[in-house]
């Protein structure tokens, strides 16, 4: 099970989302639907056939997060000691041996966005960061069958 946490932008999104998906996506797809049907025969009309099968994958998002954002806890604060890194913490470490850089960020597991460096609280790799400060080395998997890379933490941030 998932960490039921989040950071409030992205609490906002997820709300944001909902709302766009009830009130724009499922009323254009209901329309969508009903123009198709009334085209003629169904079992073969593409464009009814597609238009339910949207229509189901919005309503189970729908039905997803009407569930999930209520259970959802907004951490919209930075910790007590800002020096170590914890949930919504940027991380910008250094591989010294391979000369790389690589900044991530501790999200919930709703945020995550790999092309951004937001990984989840709950990952391998976020598990190894908690706790840890500037100037720690940590041994980070390099990629699938190449071994482990250290990594130092050069600077944290909150925002």
């Amino acid at each position: 099970m998932s960490t039921p946490i989040i950071t409030r932008p992205g609490f906002k999104a997820l709300e944001a989302e909902l709302d766009h998906l009830w009130r724009v996506e499922r009323r254009e797809t209901v329309q969508a639907v009903s123009e198709a049907a009334a085209l003629g025969d169904r079992s073969e009309n593409a464009e009814y056939i597609y238009g339910k099968k949207r229509l189901r994958e919005i309503d189970r998002r729908i039905r997803f997060l009407q569930k999930r954002l209520p259970n959802l806890k907004v951490v919209d604060r930075t910790p007590d000691d800002t020096d170590k890194v914890y949930f919504a913490a940027s991380v910008e470490m250094e591989c010294a041996s391979q000369g790389l850089e690589r900044t991530l960020r501790l999200v919930g597991p709703d945020e995550i966005d790999p092309s951004r460096g937001w990984i989840s609280i709950d990952s391998p790799v976020a598990r190894k960061l908690i706790g840890r400060r500037p100037g720690d080395v940590v041994r980070l998997p390099a990629g699938e069958n190449q071994g482990q890379l250290s990594w130092e933490i050069v600077e944290i941030r909150y925002e």
